[in-house]
């Protein structure tokens, strides 16, 4: 009667403990396009996308206020991993544009001149604050005894 029992007992295993490969995603699932690509990375460049035009009209203004900084349209045969078609009535045929925004690159030396004026600025905006703060202190009375700061940038 005992081989009766054991033969009937019922699998006590924690469903924790099963192996759960057949329900993990294999590594080559689909996944939806995004709707602005991104192109493959090129050292000492970096990638932006400007606007070139809102709601069908042309935005020329921020385009060539793009341009004066440095911004150098990217050309669709210089990225075919990309694999866009440009927009229809484009003004930059033969560059990469969806959706009225134009891919474009600047050098990273550029970059770096930027966020050094960026920094300049905000340093003497900070100095202009503080000059004027401390023309009212006392030494007697001194209004803050230690002041810091800290300004960070995002990379663009």
């Amino acid at each position: 009667m005992s081989e009766e029992v054991s033969a009937t007992q019922v699998d006590t295993t924690q469903r924790s403990a099963e192996e759960r490969s057949s329900t993990t995603r294999p590594s080559d699932s689909w996944v939806p396009a995004s709707a602005l690509p991104v192109p493959d990375p090129i050292p000492g460049w970096r990638f932006r996308w400007i606007r070139t035009s809102v709601a069908g009209q042309a935005d020329n203004t921020n385009a060539s206020r793009s341009f004066r900084e440095g911004w150098i349209p990217v050309r669709s045969e210089d990225h075919p991993e990309l694999q866009v078609m440009s927009d229809v009535d484009s003004k930059f045929k033969g560059n990469v544009e969806v959706g009225g925004l134009l891919l474009c690159k600047i050098p990273e030396e550029e970059i770096q001149k930027r966020n050094d004026y960026h920094h300049k600025i905000a340093q003497n905006q900070m100095d202009a604050v503080d000059n004027s703060f401390m023309r009212e202190e006392n030494p007697i009375m001194p209004l803050i005894k230690d002041r810091s700061s800290r300004t960070t940038y995002s990379k663009r």
